[in-house]
């Protein structure tokens, strides 16, 4: 197929890097092909197949890390994705037709990855524990009292899972992207973790007398029809019901942002998120977001290096489109 000589083939190793390209189902192989001989003859360009945006950021030997674009209509919502070699049909572009090169992949994996499940995670650390805990600030009834009121706030966010010690919590929620052939609706709403960030925030500060901040980032979760946390029988067993990626995520960010305070690099900030989070958010018309700092990192599970973006609190929530 695609032997025609203004057709630019590439096989897995030479999928395009750093720019636009295509993800289609392999069942519109043939017909994109046939539609391209005949624009090749002066014919019209036709539509064929939906297509999903994404962008090859590295080839492994057995797979290619992709930055997939499941919404680029209201906001810009990039979630990091793996293409197995042997999901992987064809790419094929035109340059000289002006063709954005697509990557024709097996049925199943393209149906999949609408299908699944993803989540956000956030963790939120209390500042200046040690210094509260010589001053004997950390009593056991104003520790009681901040579980209490983590409580209460988990009754208004039954969506959402709190994981909690004293000084820090873990949270986390499920969202799907939908598919047009399902019931599945498209749920990310990432901006209820910055509101979440300052709401708790107050209360550390009401209750202990510490401020907090916050890390923040999104992607792929292995549990795919499970609820937020499995509880055993027996009381003594929690899973957050997915892999602890984004979690070693939000751990390299803490790390990353610690060291570059330590260095001043940048001053301290009470909330850090992953680049791919960060441009998700619905910013109001005029807000220079790419003009926010940030700093690099590295994180585990990618091979090219990721980017945080730090504020505060007060100025994201300030720019941030009201809620609808």
């Amino acid at each position: 197929m695609f032997n025609h000589a203004m057709f630019d083939n590439y096989i897995f190793e030479q999928i395009p890097l750093g720019q636009e390209l295509f993800v289609v189902d392999e069942i519109y192989l043939r017909e994109y092909e046939n539609s391209m001989l005949r624009f090749f003859e002066g014919a019209e360009d036709a539509s064929i197949g939906y297509v999903s945006y994404v962008a090859a950021r590295a080839i492994n030997n057995n797979s290619v890390e992709l930055s997939w674009y499941p919404n680029v209509n209201d906001r810009l919502h990039g979630v990091a994705i793996t293409l197995p070699r042997d999901q992987f049909i064809a790419c094929v572009g035109s340059r000289e037709w002006d063709q954005t090169p697509r990557i024709f992949v097996k049925s199943s994996w393209l149906e999949n990855i609408y299908l699944r499940t993803y989540s956000v995670f956030a963790l939120i650390d209390a500042e200046d524990v040690k210094k509260a805990l010589e001053k004997g600030d950390i009593t056991r009834p104003r520790l009681i009292e901040l579980r209490n009121r983590i409580d209460d706030l988990a009754k208004e966010h039954t969506d959402i899972s709190f994981i909690s010690f004293a000084d820090s919590l873990l949270l986390k929620s499920n969202w799907s992207v939908g598919h047009f052939k399902s019931e599945v609706k498209y749920t990310y709403t990432p901006e209820i973790f910055i509101h979440l960030a300052g709401e708790i925030n107050d209360i550390y500060q009401r209750v202990l007398g510490l401020r907090t901040y916050a890390a923040v980032a999104q992607g792929s979760n292995e549990y795919y029809d499970d609820p937020l946390l499995h509880i055993s029988t027996t009381q003594n067993h929690i899973s957050l019901n997915g892999l602890g990626i984004p979690f070693a995520q939000l751990m390299e960010i803490e790390g990353a942002a610690r060291k570059a305070v330590r260095s001043k690099l940048h001053p301290r900030y009470d909330l850090y998120m992953d680049e791919q989070y960060f441009h998700s958010l619905k910013f109001k018309f005029g807000f220079e977001k790419n003009a926010e700092r940030s700093n690099g990192y590295q994180a585990k599970m990618m091979s090219t290096p990721s980017k945080y973006y730090c504020s505060s609190l007060g100025n994201i929530v300030n720019n941030l489109e009201p809620e609808k």
